[in-house]
């Protein structure tokens, strides 16, 4: 991810997603843990709605670095 700088705001949004899951995937390295709690967040709509705000968030940062596409 050489830059926060998108075209569009959906490339931007798909970004966000991408950066939040690298996260995760630098902070859990262990591919059975990550397969172990998907199948319990995938059932539970509050962790769900848990990892929207932290897409949520990463977007406002590519918003903000991009001036909201003005």
């Amino acid at each position: 991810m050489p830059s926060l700088i998108t075209a569009t705001p959906l490339e931007g949004r798909q970004l966000a997603i991408l950066m939040v899951r690298k996260t995760i995937g630098t902070i859990q390295r262990d591919g059975e843990a990550k397969h172990r709690v998907r199948k319990i967040y995938a059932e539970d709509p509050m962790m769900l709605m848990r990892a929207a705000e932290l897409v949520a968030m990463e977007f406002k940062v590519i918003a903000e670095a991009n001036n909201y596409w003005k």
